[in-house]
């Protein structure tokens, strides 16, 4: 009985249903997006640091884990290397670099990444070849810039770097393309580090910048050794550096705790508003029919037959309309320009969605409780 009542009462107003679907699916399409901004900006901060193939990563002593601030000289890497637990490590230098066409027109503002060609910090490669020269002028892009410009393997590339106050051009070969590797919110771009060391930009081209300074330097451990233990032995024995696991080292990245901050928040308020907003909706519904669910107790209709109605209701009109915004939310981020940063991964969407099916419940539990207080001779004014 209680699923007829709802669905007959659905159908009879479909209109007015319907609309209020809409209006959740308004909210859904808000929360999913503001959940995909966050997933996306985060990778895109992140995503190199986090598939480094290595288990901790060592920054200079006293830089807030800053791997703009970071230097680590190349006198330390012997040292680093002969520490018990260590299999392999890897210098990483990180810079900014454009990608320009003939023209010297901007095409892409990328990462300019440093690593040695077999070492930790080296992409993977999933089209072409990888690194093996040291200073060939050669290079590994991401698939974020393969797709963002069409670039393929074989193609050479002209990158424009600042020394002093002048600008100067480089080519690349490009020879391989690895999956997305973006860090610090731009795709990335793979030389060998000598190669890296020589066309970096630097800040006064009548100087005698001091060679073979890395950012930071990742460590692949033996098997079975612990990240903890080897990483207090490294800062135990090697002076000024600081050592960390990945999650650490991409969590400490300037801005990221804050942005990830601001966005949930706002997701949380969201969710704030959508219950607020189904509650609403459902007590002035409630309110406009106490009449019916008097006649409805008056010929013997039971409080759970009429709170199991309404539950009935607000799950079905919640469910359409977190429906219709899953769907509106897929349709736009197919169509979004390719240079956002908007991820939506199964776990985070299925997450988000599933709260907000619970809110419905959760909102409208205000219209329960006013319906088992209907009374039927109040209700009929007698």
């Amino acid at each position: 009985m209680a699923f007829y009542l709802a669905i007959k009462e659905i159908l009879r107003n479909r209109g007015r249903f319907l609309l209020f679907s809409l209006v959740i699916a308004l909210i859904t399409v808000l929360v999913l997006f503001i959940a995909a901004l966050a997933q996306g900006l985060a990778e895109a901060n992140k995503e190199y640091l986090e598939k480094l193939d290595a288990e901790l990563i060592v920054f200079q002593e006293n830089v807030d884990l800053s791997t703009a601030a970071s230097r680590i000289p190349r006198d330390k890497l012997n040292d680093i290397r002969r520490i018990e637990g260590v299999a392999e490590i890897g210098p990483i230098g990180f810079a900014t670099a454009t990608i320009v066409q003939d023209d010297m027109s901007a095409l892409l503002d990328v990462s300019l990444i440093g690593v040695e060609p077999g070492k930790p910090g080296m992409p993977p490669v999933f089209e072409g070849l990888p690194l093996r020269s040291p200073r060939a002028y050669q290079t590994i892009i991401d698939g974020n810039v393969a797709a963002q410009t069409g670039i393929k393997v074989g193609d050479r590339i002209r990158i424009k770097t600042i020394v002093g106050s002048d600008e100067k051009v480089h080519t690349l070969e490009v020879i391989g393309i690895t999956d997305g590797r973006q860090f610090f919110y731009a795709p990335s771009i793979f030389v060998p580090f000598n190669t890296w060391d020589s066309i970096k930009p630097q800040p006064n081209q009548n100087g005698r910048p001091i060679e073979g300074i890395a950012n930071v330097v990742a460590v692949r451990l033996e098997p079975g050794q612990a990240p903890q233990i080897v990483a207090e032995r490294i800062q135990n024995r090697v002076s000024n550096v600081e050592v960390v696991d990945r999650k650490t080292a991409y969590e400490a990245s300037p801005g990221y705790q804050a942005q990830q901050g601001t966005l949930n928040t706002q997701r949380g308020f969201t969710l704030l508003i959508g219950v607020l907003v189904i509650g609403g909706f459902f007590q002035i519904q409630t309110l406009q029919k106490v009449p019916q669910i008097g006649v409805l107790k008056a010929i013997g209709a039971s409080n759970h037959s009429i709170a199991v109605a309404v539950v009935l209701q607000i799950i079905l009109v919640t469910l359409i309309g977190v429906a219709i915004g899953s769907f509106g939310t897929f349709l736009l981020t197919q169509f979004l320009p390719a240079g956002i940063p908007i991820l939506l991964s199964g776990t985070t969407a299925l997450i988000a969605i599933a709260t907000l099916l619970l809110i419905g419940p959760i909102g409208g539990m205000v219209s329960v409780r006013l319906a088992l207080k209907v009374e039927p001779l109040a209700a009929l004014g007698m």
